[in-house]
Order: structure tokens, then C-alpha cells, then sequence
């Protein structure tokens, strides 16, 4: 008897408690998930951030909690640092997460070239870590590890080339490189992002395709064999927009511990970045089709019975304990000198460590992302420790980003609200130059008494047609006021290659000694369309 599809997660019919896609509306490009038992795992990029690779866990494919980062940081370059050029739009990128003997393995290469782009192994016993470097292999571009059934390992990698690996993944079998397939002749876009999965005997091998021509959608596409060396077949499994946006693709399926399918698959949703949907996966003549009965994402689906809390991807924090929150992320390493949650208590005191010329160098910018539909975040800053010189705010972080920034200047403090996108060196990832254009500028200097603290305030709205950052500020806590008008948000590969993000940054033009003290991060999501 045929097993009954969707058995724990159904098509919403009337009077069922739903959840709607996406299954995360932030920013978790290139997710790959895996289940060990009843709980699934995901790791996603983080590229530029740090600590790096997160991987969640979940009893239901909605709630995910933060279990760990796979590294604090990455020793191998001074770019790290920012120094000598940055990672921004490199770094950690397109992991792949499984499951082995009773161990986790995350395999990822940074999108660099020579030495700083060989490809990373990490092992930990528990997804919690703590995660160890097993080794350094050779650039593997959007890469999926592979255990077989009879104890060997393989990678799968760029446009279906494959290598076997040692048993104890030190090195490269020699000779065992393949092309698996070649792509098809109009395929002239993109044909990457590989996930592989073993079903029943066969290998499935998925992957994103985009042909750059009109009328030609982004879709998720698959190839299947008997064998890991092929041949292969191809099957268009997905190809379906979603929710007012583009159509999705780049992602993997997995399964529940009863035997149904499920896929992962992002789409890009502009200035909040890539976003992670769920959708059935039904075998259908050998291949897993992804979507509902026809082929589309479905709006809503019913979760998983787990009894697993609601839990947040993005948190308030009021810096009251002594170790900073999971959720924060550095841009690139940060100086662990110039930071503190214990000098003043509840407070996050951010120094300035290097004298810079812009915001894009800034050491310690610390961040947490920005959620659709709309959110909102506050915070609360004592200024009356900046140096002449010095410049602390709030942004919608990106590489055009929006920042509200309080400046001192001699005696005089001011507020301002700018514009401001980053030009890059497409090789090393220096910041050239950055383009400014101050918005609004308030000289609170003519306050009396001068201000000490300066409340800030960003609100997002991330709905279709969207991508609005709007601005305020508060001398009192209680009444705000907007600071210039409607920022546009946007999403740019070829910067930072990152969803927009809510930063705190604090650092100094002229000389250092120079800090700023934040008495919380409020957020909330705001769920109503």
C-alpha cells in the first residue's frame, strides 16, 4: 500500500493553524539541511561576518535556534582584519553540512583565489561544537560532501566536476577527478550551487540553473544516476515564483524520520537579501519534484508537530550579560580590545581602535539582520565619550547602506543622516573610496542642556515593491522624529553580496581614545501586511 503523502506536513485547509512562507523571512543564502534523528540542522553563508557559519537546528522545519558557529574566526589572511584589502562578499561561503559516523562535517570554500580559497573541513561531535579544522583542500566552488555507503567520500562541486577524497579527507585522490556532464548549449548563465543527496541507491545531484536571456527563469534543476561517476540525467524539478517575487532556486531536500520529503530553497527577495522557503518534495517517477500538485510554492504549509517554541532569528538585547549574544556578528574580525559588556555594566562600550577615513573600515561594527515583512530596532547611545573626530550611530548596513551617525567635532556634536555606498577593487577587496550624500544634518550642539544620550531608531519594510528604511531620532525616549526621508534599500552582488543589516559602529577620523556606550537593542518583527 502507498505510503500517504505529507503525512505531518499537509496543504493548509480551512480552520488549520498555518505557517506562510518563507520559512524565514532574513537573510540564509545558500542553505544546505540535513536530519539526524528528530532534529534537522542548517548552515548558511555568512561570508564577511564573524564568528562564521552558523548552523541552526529545528524539530520543524520553522523554528530554528542558533546551535553554534563552525569558526570564531579565519587566521589565514590580513584581509580578515581589513587590512590589505577586506572579504567583503567573500569569506565563508556556500556550505555543505553532514552527517557521518557520528559526527558533523561542514566542508565550504572562501571565494577567493590561491591559498586564501582552499577549501575548509571542520568535524565536531555535537552541532553545539566545539567544531575542529580537519583539513585544507584545494578551491571546491559551491561544494557538497558526499559519504557513501561503502566508505568513500566525494565532493561535488562548480559545474558537475566531482573528486573522490581519502578516507580520512586529507587529500585529493589523484586521478579521480571527473566532469560528471556538460551543461546545455543555451545554459550559458549560471549552473552551480551543488547539494547531493543518496535515495534508494541513486545520486541526485541539485542545482541552481539561470539562463540570462528573456523569458528564461531562474529554476532548480536535477541530476540523477546509478552511480556517483554517472552518467547523469537532467530533470527541471522547480520553477515557480513566489509571494510577489522572483522565481527561487538553490537549495536541498531532506527528509523526516517517517519517510516524507521536504526541500529548502531560497529566493532572492532584494534588499533583505536571500531568503529561505519550505515546500513539499514528492518522488515522482524516480526524481524529487519540488512544490505543490503543480509545481508551485505553496503560500502556506502546517508545521511539523514538534511542541517546539517560537524561537527568533533576530533578538532584542540589553547587554546585561557579561558574554555578547549569539546573534551579533562582526564585520570582518573584530579587535576584542576595543569592545566590553563589563567596564559599565548593561552597557556595550564600543572604542575606537584604528584611525579611519570612512565607516567601511570601521573596526567592530557589529550587526544583526533585518527581517521581513517589517521590523523595527532602537537604541539608545551615551556620546559623551567621543573624541574630536569621532563617529557612532546606527545603519541599515549593506554596501549602499543609510547611516544616522552622531559626530563630534571639536566641542560641537551633531546628528546626520547620509547615504553612502562603498567602491571596491574587484581583486582585493580594498575600499577605494566611498560616495556620500548627507541627507539631513542637525547641529545639537544648540540644545540645552547638550545632549549625552541620543536615542536612534530604523524601521524596515521588506513587502514586495518595497525595500524602505525610514529614520528617527529622540533627545527623551518618548518623542521621535524623523530624520531625512525614505531610504531605498538594495541588494548588490558584486559588493557585499549580503541581505541589509542593522549595524551599531563607533570609530574615529582623527584620533583615538574615543567610545560610545549602548544601553540596549530593542527589536521587534511586525508581522501585519
Amino acid at each position: 500500500m502507498r505510503r500517504k503523502l505529507f503525512s505531518l506536513l499537509l496543504f493548509v485547509s480551512a480552520g488549520v493553524s498555518a505557517q506562510q512562507n518563507p520559512m524565514l523571512w532574513a537573510d540564509f543564502p545558500d542553505p544546505d539541511v540535513i536530519r539526524v534523528d528528530d532534529t534537522f540542522y542548517m548552515v548558511s553563508t555568512t561570508m564577511h561576518q564573524f564568528p562564521g557559519a552558523p548552523i541552526m537546528q529545528s524539530k520543524d522545519l520553522i523554528n530554528w535556534q542558533l546551535a553554534s558557529y563552525v569558526f570564531e574566526r579565519l587566521e589565514d589572511s590580513p584581509k580578515y582584519d581589513m587590512q590589505e584589502g577586506t572579504v567583503y562578499g567573500r569569506g565563508q561561503w556556500a556550505t555543505s553540512l553532514k552527517y557521518h559516523n557520528g559526527r558533523f562535517y561542514v566542508l565550504f570554500a572562501p571565494n577567493e583565489g590561491g591559498e586564501m580559497g582552499r577549501t575548509y573541513i571542520y568535524s565536531a561531535e555535537q552541532a553545539g561544537g566545539p567544531w575542529t579544522l580537519v583539513s585544507r583542500l584545494p578551491h571546491f566552488h559551491d561544494a557538497s560532501l558526499l559519504f557513501d555507503d561503502d566508505g568513500r567520500v566525494y565532493v561535488f562541486y562548480g559545474t558537475g566536476e566531482q573528486v573522490e577524497l581519502s578516507a580520512d579527507l586529507q587529500h585529493v585522490v589523484e586521478g579521480s577527478h571527473r566532469q560528471l556532464f556538460q551543461r546545455e548549449a543555451d545554459e550559458t548563465g549560471i549552473l552551480e550551487g551543488s547539494r547531493v543527496v543518496k535515495h534508494r541507491g541513486r545520486y541526485y545531484l541539485l542545482m541552481i540553473s539561470q539562463v540570462w536571456a528573456p523569458g528564461r527563469n531562474r529554476r532548480q534543476v536535477c541530476y540523477r544516476s546509478e552511480k556517483p561517476e554517472g552518467p547523469y540525467e537532467k530533470h527541471i524539478i522547480l520553477e515557480s515564483p513566489y509571494g510577489g517575487f522572483p522565481h527561487a532556486g538553490q537549495g536541498t531536500i531532506v527528509d523526516t524520520q517517517y519517510g516524507d520529503w521536504y526541500a529548502i530553497i531560497f529566493q532572492d527577495r532584494g534588499a533583505i537579501g536571500r531568503v529561505p522557503l519550505l515546500m513539499p518534495c514528492r518522488w515522482i517517477d524516480g526524481w524529487p519534484m519540488l512544490g505543490d500538485e503543480d509545481g508551485r510554492i505553496p503560500e502556506h504549509m502546517r508545521p511539523l508537530v514538534s511542541g517546539q517554541p517560537a524561537t527568533p532569528v533576530v533578538v532584542s538585547d540589553d547587554f546585561n550579560s557579561e558574554e555578547l549574544d549569539a546573534h551579533w556578528q562582526w564585520n570582518h574580525h573584530p579587535n576584542d580590545k576595543a569592545w566590553t559588556l563589563t567596564e559599565r555594566p548593561g552597557w556595550l562600550r564600543l572604542k575606537t581602535s584604528r584611525v579611519v577615513s570612512n565607516f567601511y573600515l570601521a573596526p567592530n561594527t557589529l550587526s544583526q539582520r533585518m527581517e521581513g515583512p517589517r521590523c523595527q530596532a532602537s537604541v539608545t547611545l551615551d556620546v559623551s565619550h567621543l573624541k574630536d573626530g569621532d563617529c557612532a550611530g546606527f545603519s541599515a548596513f549593506n554596501g549602499q547602506s543609510c547611516l544616522i551617525t552622531l559626530k563630534r567635532q571639536g566641542r560641537r556634536l551633531s546628528l546626520e543622516m547620509s547615504e553612502q555606498q562603498v567602491n571596491l577593487n574587484s581583486h582585493s577587496k580594498a575600499v577605494e573610496s566611498v560616495d556620500e550624500k548627507v541627507v539631513e544634518h542637525i547641529d545639537l550642539s544648540a540644545s540645552r542642556p547638550l545632549p549625552t544620550v541620543v536615542y536612534l531608531r530604523i524601521d524596515g519594510d521588506f513587502r514586495p515593491g518595497r525595500d524602505i528604511a525610514t529614520f528617527y531620532y529622540s533627545l527623551d525616549g518618548q518623542q521621535w522624529k524623523q530624520i531625512g526621508g525614505d531610504y531605498k534599500m538594495r541588494f548588490d552582488w558584486q559588493r557585499l553580496f549580503m541581505g541589509t543589516r542593522y549595524a551599531l559602529f563607533c570609530y574615529a577620523t582623527k584620533r583615538l581614545g574615543g567610545y560610545v556606550d549602548i544601553d540596549g537593542f530593542s527589536y521587534r518583527l511586525i508581522n501585519e501586511e
